[in-house]
């Protein structure tokens, strides 16, 4: 990835850049987790239906997804250290918009804006970071930002829960806005500027993939309530798989896309891909479900809600450091396999025990098992992505997979959604109950597939031991015959 700095540019500040750019993967990440188990109090607050608390999760990740790459041409073209200040300022303006909503409709609205500051910040951020530290360096310093992306995401439920009890809603996004405005302010004055290739935005290609996931995300929240056959959801699901496909086609022609659709006639990005899709299908709309399940199902309060979360999300942070140098040594496709497979395994374990007044320490083990399956297979598939493609493609290639993670996201918010509406609701306890196993047991279905894609990597073919042929010795047999 080449990089030009300014003739003016500043010393290189490691410790500062280090601190500042993990601000941005701290308030990103958080803002996907700390929402969730404020959910059932906004619902009764404003009267929200499942379909505005659906889009409130997903106004986030699909300004989010759509904007991503965009995010990158932008610092590549107009400078990274300016797109990461202008990120954080609409990301601290957009925590104020949410934070004083008094109708679902205006706390929507907030949250697509915080997608598209996160989607300005977040993709340069690394870059900063690269240009940062020397290369020895790197790694550690990809370490810390990483775990303090997985410390925000152990610590969304029990913040937003804690936040929402003691305090109220609302301050789950205030809380965003001294740390935004601080590190935007301190990021102008002491990282310095670089830029990329300068390549020209694929304005076409980013209006038909946001108009086109638009359309299929509201044809799926829109069509248990208005049938599936109506004409609103016929419409609009035919209308987004058109302007994907007329988006696909765009890219195939475009000289800069947005996309590059060659990359995914590489076996091992396109598989990977496929599994990163089904991979947060499964956790973000497990999640999603999981906070309700607690709160809704089994009565606890917010707080309370977001500690129960603690065996699964906690486990990226312990268990992560341990997986990464086993990856280094087995390769990534046993731990994508076998993680999705735990994730898999727990998602209908725990649909299989939920019931009206059960006890909470029954679901301990299968969130362990959960929580475990995640972290082996979170970092080996972003690994998976790095090793794919050439050194100079790593940025798009990177963001590539980012967004078709929260594309992933979007889907499994509203498919399990879905299932909860079809086979439950919030009129009592044991109504919600029968909803969260259904969509559950979708969660764990789709984790399942992810984990029989993974096998198709190409990496296990590499790993595999060669073949012993006829009157050859393997290396076992030689030694016993030595």
């Amino acid at each position: 990835m080449s990089t030009e700095v300014d003739s003016t540019a500043r010393p290189m500040r490691p410790g500062w850049a280090l601190g500042l750019v993990s601000i941005c993967a701290f308030l990103t990440a958080l803002d996907v987790m700390v929402v969730v188990t404020a959910l059932p109090t906004i619902r009764t607050e404003m009267g929200a239906s499942l379909a505005d608390l659906e889009w409130t999760v997903n106004a986030y990740t699909l300004a989010f997804a759509c904007l991503l790459l965009t995010g990158a041409a932008l610092g590549d073209r107009f400078g990274r250290r300016r797109m990461y200040v202008i990120g954080l300022v609409v990301f601290t303006a957009a925590s104020v918009v949410a934070a004083m909503s008094t109708t679902v409709e205006v706390l929507i609205i907030g949250r697509v804006l915080l997608g598209i500051g996160a989607a300005l910040c977040m993709p340069v951020s690394l870059t900063l970071l690269t240009d940062a530290f020397p290369p020895h360096r790197r790694g550690m310093a990809m370490g810390v930002w990483g775990s303090v992306s997985g410390l925000a995401v152990a610590a969304g439920p029990v913040v937003g829960g804690l936040i929402t009890q003691v305090l109220s809603w609302p301050w789950i996004f205030w809380l965003n806005v001294p740390l935004g405005l601080g590190a935007a302010l301190l990021s102008a004055l002491l990282l310095r500027e670089s830029r990329g290739p300068r390549p020209r935005l694929d304005l076409t290609g980013l209006t038909l993939v946001s108009l086109g996931l638009f359309g299929l995300t509201w044809a799926l929240v829109r069509g248990p309530n208005a049938g599936w056959a109506s004409s609103e959801v016929l419409v609009t699901a035919v209308g987004g798989a058109l302007l994907l496909l007329a988006f696909v086609a765009w890219e195939r022609h475009t000289p800069q896309p947005m996309l590059p659709l060659s990359y995914f006639r590489n076996q091992q990005f396109a598989v990977v891909n496929i599994v990163a899709f089904f991979q947060h299908f499964a956790l973000i709309g497990s999640l999603f479900m999981l906070a309700q399940l607690f709160q809704v199902g089994l009565g606890d309060g917010p707080m309370a809600a977001g500690l129960h979360m603690l065996p699964w999300t906690l486990m990226p942070l312990l268990v992560a450091p341990i997986v990464g140098r086993l990856a280094d040594r087995y390769g990534n496709w046993p731990f994508m396999t076998v993680g999705l497979l735990l994730q898999g395994i727990s998602l209908i374990v725990i649909a299989w025990l939920a019931a009206p007044g059960m006890a909470y320490g029954s679901l301990i083990l299968p969130m362990i098992i959960g929580g475990v399956g995640i972290t082996m297979s979170i970092p080996t598939v972003i690994n998976a992505v790095f090793g794919s493609v050439p050194q100079n493609d790593i940025g798009v290639a990177s963001g590539t997979n980012s967004a078709v993670r929260e594309v992933g996201a979007v889907f499994g918010v509203v498919c399990l959604s879905a299932m909860f509406i079809a086979y439950g609701s919030y009129d009592s306890p044991e109504a919600s109950i029968d909803g969260f196993q259904a969509a559950l047991i979708l969660g764990g279905a789709a984790s399942i597939v992810g984990a029989i894609t993974a096998t198709f990597s190409p990496e296990r073919r590499r790993l595999a031991p060669a073949p012993v042929h006829a009157g050859s010795r393997s290396p076992v047999e030689s030694l016993d015959r030595a």
